[in-house]
């Protein structure tokens, strides 16, 4: 399995960026997609997680102003961020909870992140 995520870059704060993250290889199915972004010494931090039926949770700093979503037939999880701040600045990593068998444990892919700068 394989994860290669993109869409980072920089942008003035207000703006906006789409991350997505598609997985490729040979799996069962894909349980939940979820973006982390870590700051250089800070611990790395959860954004949000989607499931495969569609509920989704979202860490209170970015509630409201970030979406996430999924497509199925496609293996990408995407990450809609709007309203950006400075605070957001960091590198971005996708983790998808893949089931390689049926009936099988899953096991967790990250992929190798992706940098979004908010300055102006």
């Amino acid at each position: 399995v394989q994860l290669q995520a993109s869409g980072g870059g920089l942008v003035q704060p207000g703006g906006s960026l789409r991350l997505s993250c598609t997985a490729s290889g040979r799996f069962y199915n894909i349980p939940a997609f979820s973006w982390y972004r870590q700051v250089p010494g800070i611990r790395r931090e959860w954004v949000a997680t989607m499931v495969s039926g569609g509920a989704s949770n979202y860490a209170d700093s970015v509630k409201g102003r970030f979406t996430i979503s999924r497509d199925n037939a496609k293996n990408t999880g995407y990450l809609q961020m709007n309203s950006l701040n400075t605070d957001d600045t960091g590198v971005y990593f996708c983790k998808t909870t893949i089931r390689t068998t049926a009936g099988r444990p899953t096991t967790d892919y990250w992929g190798q992140g992706t940098q979004v700068t908010v300055s102006s």
